[in-house]
């Protein structure tokens, strides 16, 4: 029997693309149009602040999502822009925005990988990143900084990808979670742009946190963050003993433990499944647990 409940997913929300959501004093929600596999219904974008606004993960170059923005600005004075991190359905509309209303960005750097690429390894994600965007504030680990008119707490959360952050609310129980912990599925990590003893690190950080109440970049609210956050880390481990269990019955290359995991998922899906099974790999290798050859054909894989 496992130690920790496994993670329930809510596929439930249903927003509607553009409305400006109200979720609590000085934060509220705009979904952009961005619907897909790997954003769910779509990004959510926050405003935070009374009269003096912070937006957060302002999400796709999207004219109708710009829109929406003005409109639930109503007039009131934006300040800055944060970033949860740096993947483009959460970035790419930044150095427009910025410009638009003149103001700068903060996020926790430029965009880089967890580790270094091996020779002829290809970065799945490099289409996806912004490399090019440079903050004007490199937000770092337990700084407090004024975002609008609320004060906010930075939390570097490494995992998804290199320089992620989630932000918490002074005086509050609520988080920005980004995409490190997200209600309807667990998060992508893909080496080398992302690290999963980075993510269980950034798990063990924010569930040391005093916020329960989540509000993710994908997906609805998490009523007990840090519950779901421990849900997640059991479901993880045990993804690490089923990818054991497949290479001990036989499995010798990444394809086919995520045959033996994922037998009957979409091809989408298990193009997703196998970036994280890699991820899975790296991290059992680096704990001793499996020994990996890297060759021209790919990983031939064995217990330790």
């Amino acid at each position: 029997m496992p130690l920790h409940p496994a993670p329930v997913f809510d596929t439930t929300f249903l927003p509607i693309p553009g409305l400006c959501v109200a979720l609590a004093p000085g934060l509220a929600r705009i979904t952009a149009p961005n619907a897909s596999p790997y954003t769910f219904t779509g990004t959510n974008t926050f405003l935070l602040g009374h009269e003096r606004l912070a937006l957060v993960d302002p999400g796709p170059e999207d004219k109708a999502h710009f829109d929406a923005i003005d409109e639930a600005l109503n007039g009131r004075k934006l300040e800055v822009i944060l970033l949860t991190h740096t993947h483009r359905d959460h970035s790419a509309s930044a150095a427009r925005l910025a410009q638009r209303y003149a103001v700068p960005i903060w996020f926790g750097g430029r965009h880089r990988l967890s580790r270094p690429l091996r020779r002829f390894e290809v970065n799945a994600l490099k289409r996806s990143c912004d490399w090019d965007l440079v903050p004007d504030r490199v937000l770092v680990d337990g700084e407090i900084i004024s975002a609008g008119d609320l004060s906010i707490s930075v939390h570097t959360t490494p995992g998804h990808c290199a320089n992620h952050l989630a932000f918490g609310l002074a005086d509050t129980e609520i988080l920005l979670s980004g995409d490190h912990v997200m209600g309807w599925n667990s998060t992508l990590i893909a080496p080398p742009d992302g690290s999963l003893a980075d993510y269980f690190a950034s798990l063990d950080k924010l569930i040391a946190l005093p916020f329960s109440h989540y509000h993710p970049a994908h997906g609805g609210p998490i009523i007990d963050g840090r519950a779901h956050a421990t849900a997640l880390k059991a479901h993880r481990q045990m993804r690490n003993q089923q990818v054991l269990d497949a290479v001990g019955n036989g499995a010798k290359t990444l394809g086919a433990v995520v045959k033996a995991i994922y037998p009957t998922q979409p091809a989408k899906i298990r193009m997703a499944a196998r970036m994280t099974m890699q991820a899975h790999v790296e991290y059992l290798e680096s704990q001793g647990a499996l020994e990996v050859k890297r060759g021209l054909l790919g990983m031939r894989l064995a217990l330790a």
